[in-house]
């Protein structure tokens, strides 16, 4: 028995009791001010793996931008960086418009999420609910592709993370 809770404990969590188990209470914009997590309620939410220094980043970026912006009442995005300081990260944001929420610079948090999700390369997208709970992992390639598979894959994860809230 304790060979398989041994495995078991190696196993990452995917279920948290909220969004702030997994983010964290504090979330900053480009500016540096606070973004309360409350504006994230009923929304599928993005954990956006990046860095401005990354080539297929910097090609992917756009993409997610502009399906935050046209969807951002129901879609939002957390930048968790892998930038080489806070004023990279920054940068890269308004360089990229990047009107939505990120995990600041200096927060242990951006290491944890990465392995709590086995993050081994950037860009990757995490789709979780509005409560932290895993959709997907795999969210970039879901959005990869034409507009109309951007909006399936956003219908497909609004659908799942219904089913997980309850709605």
């Amino acid at each position: 028995m304790k060979p398989l809770l041994s495995l078991l404990l190696l196993l990452p969590l995917t279920t948290f009791a909220s969004l702030e188990d997994l983010v964290g209470p504090d979330l900053i914009n480009a500016q540096g001010e606070k973004v309360e997590l409350s504006s994230l309620e009923g929304k599928v939410i993005g954990l956006y793996f990046s860095a401005e220094w990354c080539g297929p980043c910097r090609a992917f970026t756009p993409s997610l931008v502009k399906l935050r912006d046209r969807k951002n009442d129901e879609f939002e995005v957390i930048f968790v960086s892998s930038d080489r300081s806070a004023e990279d990260q920054a940068e890269y944001m308004k360089d990229y418009d990047m009107e939505f929420p990120a995990i600041p610079f200096d927060s242990e948090k951006r290491r944890a999420l990465g392995q709590q999700f086995g993050i081994s390369g950037i860009p990757s997208l995490v789709i979780v609910d509005d409560q932290g709970n895993l959709i997907t992992k795999d969210g970039r390639s879901e959005m990869s592709g034409s507009d109309s598979d951007t909006r399936k894959a956003l219908r497909e994860w609004r659908r799942t993370a219904g089913k997980k809230s309850g709605d």
